[in-house]
């Protein structure tokens, strides 16, 4: 039987492999051989530096001499940052000494990349002095890591999963936890002496709520999962010492949690409530337009400075808010709604309003639209060719774990250990308590993108196929500086894995065979241009609030008035009496609450899916009829999670050499 075309891209592409922490081939040049041995010791140093990124990589399978950092918290303390900073120091001399033109295209691009890491960690350090204020990263990452863990646990029969030596690991990094937050305590008193302290709105979400809730997690949650999931065979190991440092991390997160409420809070004891201190009450959240740019060049590799892509961002939102009212009027029309003529925001609010009578009356209903959204998507990729897609695939769609809820807002993707055969990806819907008002934002019109972003043939496809070529993509290009998934993060990831995301839902929408409009129903298409439409939004106030353009109270309004087609202030009493505009308000709130903890990650979306649309044109310019979406798509996804910028010019060389007769 003759091979198809797609098969034969398939073959080469799997030919064209990308170094990773192997042996040098006997064909790599001598300046290579260097380069891979420098690289793959700047990797196993930084994985042995940041526990939670070796776990949520799998990182002992990547390396044995890994093995133990499972058990492990990150050391943020002075002395360790300081001892950090100067093997980045050398590091950054020794892969900066090699001559980038001696080098495969491939290595280039890690050498490139590597350099940008290390620079932005030194300036985090040293420029920022973030780890002066960095709380939410404090207060999250022993939860984050410990829930990592139990994700890429073994399973092993009945209800039980890991293994002994598993849960061992577990143990120890919980008993890490009280030497952290004492380590977390005594940064944020050197911020306090020095003037960086976090921002007040941090303090409240994550000082005081937070801390509350790992509290109970580490207290109760985690000992009565342990003594389901341990097999019966390793109770008496495991239990006794598990239990114990979970005891003590609680109590741990409650002593840091006092201290943040002695040192930053007055506390009435009448009505048990907190109030900022005056002198940390103004907003301390701003990143500057000079660390902005800074950031856009070296972590995102984009050339356009944020004055540019504040100006650009208005006509992209006012053409997206005409997309939205042309739709709206044409789904009234089919609806026979009686809409206002002279008033397109009423128009879109009048049809968004009739659209949300179709919600689910409980959260399990709402989580399991959005299986059944996931399912579609997967039917009708098959379907149409659009992806190869196992006939097992699946996606685990659950319930935000109450810990994160005081940091994820809407839904949410884990990526599973990349390194590890076990374990799976988990995409989280925020519970809303069985909220109508909240309910109703989540109808049935309304999941179908938010389930092609999270789940398929978003980040949940795009975890499955880089974990299956994990092995040709370079070590370099997993790593993910300054944390996991908060305030401290370099964000560089972003541009490849959420603008992935956003370019999905809009690949959804394009026309297929006997599928001219799509994937989407027309009204599933109004809520995927409003989920466009605010990730528009999100580069013109993520670069407001942090350049001073925008202030935080203005960017809540513009969202709200913008997204929402709810002109208005969210300062104003009426907007109180108003439940639509109240719901309006509190959302866009808590997205300005979000983009103020994490500043560019905002804005990967749009510009991260900009630059794969704009790779896929230059490719379908230079190939014409021989042109593969399944290949293009394939060879994004084995770039690894970084900006296209590094790799553009290579890619573009390497699809020709794909295709070529």
């Amino acid at each position: 039987m003759n091979a198809s075309p797609f098969t034969i891209i398939l073959l080469a592409l799997s030919l064209a492999l990308g170094p990773g922490l192997i042996a040098a081939s006997e064909s790599q040049s001598s300046a290579d051989k260097n380069f891979q041995e420098a690289r793959d010791k700047y990797v196993l140093e930084f994985l042995r530096r940041n526990p939670n990124i070796g776990t949520q990589l799998g990182a002992e399978n990547l390396d044995p001499s890994l093995g133990e950092i499972d058990g492990a918290l990150r050391d943020h303390s002075a002395s360790a940052l300081a001892a950090e900073d100067h093997w980045l120091t050398t590091a950054l001399e020794s892969l900066a000494a090699i001559a980038p033109e001696n080098l495969s295209p491939a290595m280039r691009i890690d050498r490139e990349l590597a350099l940008a890491q290390i620079r932005f960690q030194l300036r985090l350090h040293q420029t920022r002095h973030y780890q002066e204020r960095a709380l939410d990263t404090y207060t999250d990452e022993p939860f984050k890591g410990v829930d990592l863990q139990l994700q890429g646990m073994r399973p092993s029969s009945g209800k039980t999963r890991g293994t002994e030596k598993e849960w061992t690991l577990v143990s120890h990094r919980v008993a890490e936890i009280p030497r952290f937050l004492k380590t977390a305590q005594a940064q944020l008193e050197t911020g306090i002496k020095s003037g960086r302290t976090p921002d007040f709105r941090m303090l409240e979400r994550h000082g005081l709520a937070a801390t509350e809730g790992f509290a109970l997690y580490f207290d109760k949650t985690l000992p009565e999962l342990a003594s389901v999931q341990v097999s019966e065979a390793q109770k008496k190991r495991i239990l006794p010492q598990l239990n114990d440092n979970s005891k003590k991390a609680a109590a741990a997160y409650r002593e840091f949690r006092a201290f943040i409420a002695a040192t930053f809070f007055d506390h009435d004891a009448a009505s048990n409530t907190f109030k900022i201190k005056p002198q940390f009450g103004d907003d301390r959240f701003m990143l500057g337009e000079t660390e902005y740019d800074w950031a856009l060049q070296n972590n995102f590799k984009v050339s356009k400075s944020s004055v540019q892509l504040y100006d650009e961002s208005l006509p992209i939102i006012a053409a997206t808010r005409r997309e939205m009212i042309a739709l709206a009027r044409q789904i009234g029309a089919k609806r026979k709604l009686t809409l206002s003529q002279a008033d397109d925001e009423a128009a879109v609010r009048a049809v968004l309003d009739e659209l949300s009578k179709s919600y689910p009356k409980s959260d399990a209903e709402m989580i399991e639209n959005h299986r059944k959204a996931v399912h579609r998507l997967v039917e009708y990729s098959r379907e149409t060719g659009l992806f190869v897609v196992p006939a097992d695939y699946k996606v685990n769609v659950v319930e935000t774990p109450e810990p994160l809820r005081n940091s994820i807002s809407g839904a949410a993707f884990v990526w599973p250990a990349t390194f590890k055969d076990n374990g799976v990806g988990s995409f989280y819907v925020r519970p809303t308590g069985n909220d109508p008002s909240q309910l109703r934002e989540e109808n049935v019109h309304a999941v179908a993108d938010v389930a092609a972003h999270e789940g398929f043939p978003g980040h949940d496809f795009h975890s499955k196929i880089t974990k299956q070529y994990r092995r040709e993509i370079s070590p370099v290009r997993w790593l993910t500086p300054g944390s996991n998934d908060d305030s401290s993060s370099m964000w560089g990831d972003a541009m490849a894995g959420e603008g992935w995301a956003l370019y999905a839902e809009a690949l959804m929408a394009e026309p297929q065979p006997h599928h001219p409009e799509g994937f989407y129903t027309s009204e599933e298409r109004l809520y995927m241009l409003q989920s466009k439409l605010l990730r528009d939004l999100r580069v013109r106030v993520d670069i407001g609030i942090h350049t001073g353009k925008l202030k935080y109270n203005e960017a809540v309004d513009f969202i709200s008035a913008s997204l929402d087609f709810l002109p208005g202030s969210c300062q104003n009493a009426a907007a109180a009496a108003d439940e639509r505009k109240k719901v309006s308000c509190a959302s866009a709130g808590a997205a300005v609450l979000r983009y103020s903890k994490s500043p560019t990650q905002a804005i990967s979306y749009r510009l991260g899916k900009d630059e794969i649309l704009t790779l896929r044109r230059e490719s379908k310019e230079l190939l014409g009829d021989r042109f593969s979406l399944q290949a293009f798509h394939l060879l994004f996804m084995k770039q690894g999670l970084i900006p296209a910028g590094y790799f553009k010019d290579e890619f573009l060389r390497e699809i020709q050499a794909i295709a070529r007769p």
